[in-house]
């Protein structure tokens, strides 16, 4: 980004690893000044936090500045092939509900079996408490687990999915996103889902908030209180760093898709879960504690 500001600033990198994101989220927003020079890019379910009210939460993710993300990431069910499930109804019929593995209760992996579970009355047995994606995968291998959800980018863009595909290791059930994704075109939307099974519209809603995380995409924020001029700098910076030829061909070389969504879109989106109604908010809590 630093190319595309004036003065050619040196940009750097810092983990603040911790509560998913939390930690760091907490430390911009109370910590940086609002001068535009200290940028966070948290976890795209860290609003499920601030959402449920969790006393670790020290921020407003409607006073911060939102930047830009360089994609959407909706998320994919997977499920082992060689179990009996192979669609949602399988799922909502099962005598036995299968055992979908997890990190906590904010991630995509609980959040969407806890929609199928809440909205269509699919049987999950939901394993919490895995420490990251990969040992989620190694627990589907050994079988200990039989599904996950997570991103569809990573889901296509590296291994052991590929090793799955090739030898047919893994089936689809569900994608969250609002339309079939080119890799994925013969497993249902999770909207075809409804509308078969002729899921209310304020399910829909509480499902949209829930599932906000994929059209946030991998967000980049700024501290609030930053000027205006300095956000409007980083915007355009981190826009022209997307359309950047350099950037476009790195990207495909490593297989992840660029799709961008604009500072203001991302805040227009943050207000729309915020602003839901309060009945649709209270649903929305009762799922995440389950």
């Amino acid at each position: 980004m630093g190319k595309y500001i004036p003065g050619n600033p040196e940009f750097i990198a810092q983990n603040m690893a911790g509560a998913g994101s939390v930690i760091a989220t907490n430390h911009v927003y109370n910590v940086a000044k609002p001068d535009g020079l200290t940028l966070v890019m948290p976890l795209n379910s860290v609003y499920v936090d601030q959402l449920v009210g969790r006393e670790q939460v020290q921020f407003d993710l409607r006073k911060y500045h939102w930047i830009g993300s360089p994609s959407i990431e909706p998320s994919i069910m997977y499920m082992r092939s060689d179990t009996p499930y192979k669609s949602i109804e399988d799922m909502i019929k099962a005598k036995d509900a299968p055992k979908c593995g997890g990190t906590g209760t904010s991630s995509t992996d609980f959040i969407l079996s806890s929609i199928l579970e809440e909205l269509l009355g699919a049987k999950i047995n939901s394993v919490l408490g895995y420490p990251g994606g990969t040992e989620i995968d190694l627990a589907v291998i050994k079988n200990e687990v039989v599904c996950r959800s997570h991103s569809m980018s990573a889901h296509f863009g590296r291994e052991p999915f590929d090793s799955w595909h090739k030898t047919g290791f893994d089936r689809h059930i569900v994608q969250a996103g609002r339309k079939r994704d080119a890799h994925a075109s013969d497993t249902p939307t999770l909207l075809e889902v409804f509308d078969r099974h002729k899921v209310p519209e304020d399910g829909r809603r509480v499902a949209r908030i829930l599932l906000a995380a994929g059209e946030l995409g991998r967000p980049m924020m700024v501290t609030p209180g930053t000027p205006p001029d300095r956000v409007k700098i980083l915007r355009e910076a981190y826009m022209k760093v997307l359309n950047d030829p350099i950037v476009r061909d790195q990207a495909k070389k490593s297989r992840m898709d660029i799709e961008p969504t604009s500072g203001e879109e991302l805040e227009s989106l943050v207000k729309d879960i915020f602003d839901a109604p309060p009945d649709v908010i209270k649903r929305a809590k009762k799922i995440l504690a389950n």
